[in-house]
């Protein structure tokens, strides 16, 4: 049967001596496979089409949920800045990866296509990366069933307001002074942090404006969602080994 979707390019990995296999987050299929052949030619037509971040039309065969052939594609936006500049390469790789390894197949329909496009966008257009990833994660967290609760105490329910706070990326949310027991390492956090993440929670990527936000808020909230996503959801990424090494260095 032949199809024809939009989708975004999350990943291409080699395939033979010529060919490229694709995966693209589509706007009403949600993920699918795509073989292209003779990709890896210098005259290939259908090169720039594998391209990682790449959003386009595909045009492919497939018979049955296997792997489909791609026929032909035209690009809607290639994202080449993305690709040309190491720092946002790394984050937008972040994002394809993080989208691949988390969200099943079926799970990616029209919302994560948009979402996903939005954060490609936001990165090109140089709005902070930092805040467009941790948007990301936080929208990532929610459909993977682990977005946390920010309103009140994650024991005892009570709703915090002018005291200490604490969360705890074990037990999924927030803690009173009085349950912090429960958790002896849960983390302090501002009201500042708080108040961003609990945006984070409810902004669509495709509104996110620019967002000034001081190193020292950045710094704490970079270290709460890298508890969240190791403690909630465990992968072991290479693009996020590649940011930390980027990080670590100041590249």
């Amino acid at each position: 049967m032949l199809y024809r979707v939009e989708g975004i390019v999350i990943r291409s990995m080699d395939y033979g001596e010529g060919n490229k296999i694709i995966t693209l987050c589509t706007e009403n299929a949600g993920k699918v496979g795509v073989l292209v052949r003779g990709a890896k030619k210098v005259k290939s037509r259908h090169a720039a089409l594998t391209q990682l971040f790449t959003v386009g039309e595909y045009v492919f065969f497939r018979n049955g949920t296997g792997l489909g052939t791609l026929n032909s594609g035209e690009i809607n936006q290639s994202h080449h800045l993305l690709r040309e500049e190491l720092f946002k390469a790394a984050y937008a790789s972040y994002a394809c990866e993080l989208l691949d390894r988390v969200l099943h197949d079926e799970e990616t329909g029209n919302f994560w296509f948009q979402q996903l496009h939005a954060c490609l966008q936001a990165l090109e257009e140089d709005k902070d990366p930092a805040i467009i990833i941790h948007l990301y994660e936080m929208k990532i967290l929610q459909a993977a069933g682990y977005g946390p609760e920010l309103y009140s105490c994650i024991s005892c329910g009570r709703e915090l307001a002018d005291e200490s706070f604490f969360i705890s990326p074990m037990l999924g949310g927030i803690l009173c002074r009085s349950c912090k027991h429960l958790d002896p390492p849960a983390m302090s956090i501002t009201p500042r942090s708080l108040k961003l993440l609990r945006l984070f929670t409810q902004l669509d990527l495709r509104r996110l404006g620019q967002i000034d936000v001081k190193d020292e808020t950045k710094k704490e909230l970079k270290s709460i969602m890298r508890a969240f996503m190791d403690m909630q959801l465990g992968l072991n990424l290479k693009s996020r080994s590649f940011l930390d090494q980027m990080e670590k260095y100041e590249m």
